[in-house]
């Protein structure tokens, strides 16, 4: 397994937990790195993967040996989508025996969710 080091989206202190995309202009920072976020998100494959991995819920896993059959792709291309989805910080792994399996880093999606959310304007009755 690689020992690149995965910064996890909000995980910074100032960064605050909530920021969406309405509330402030982006830095130029925050903004490569989503970027690389929505980049690996952006590929059917890896969309697909993701949601495969997600919908195991919370703390589920699930092998790889389960993802490579719903694809018409050999295994080492779906190794290298599994690749950049860890790169981009969204899911972890472990290999056991022959076998490696992933899971979506803890909070991943629900950060995700709360910067693309923005809040509702108050509505004036009429």
């Amino acid at each position: 397994m690689s020992k690149q080091e995965l910064k996890i989206l909000g995980q910074d202190a100032d960064e605050g937990c909530c920021q969406g995309l309405a509330s402030a202009p982006l830095d130029e920072g925050r903004a490569a790195e989503l970027a690389k976020v929505f980049k690996a998100l952006g590929d059917p494959v890896r969309l697909r993967l993701m949601s495969m991995i997600a919908s195991r819920g919370e703390g589920g896993e699930v092998c790889v040996c389960d993802l490579t059959p719903a694809f018409d792709l050999s295994q080492p291309t779906i190794s290298h989508h599994l690749k950049l989805l860890r790169q981009a910080g969204l899911i972890d792994c472990e290999r056991r025996g022959t076998w490696v399996y992933y899971w979506v880093l803890p909070g991943v999606l629900e950060r995700l969710a709360a910067f693309l959310t923005t809040a509702e304007p108050a509505r004036v009755p009429a």
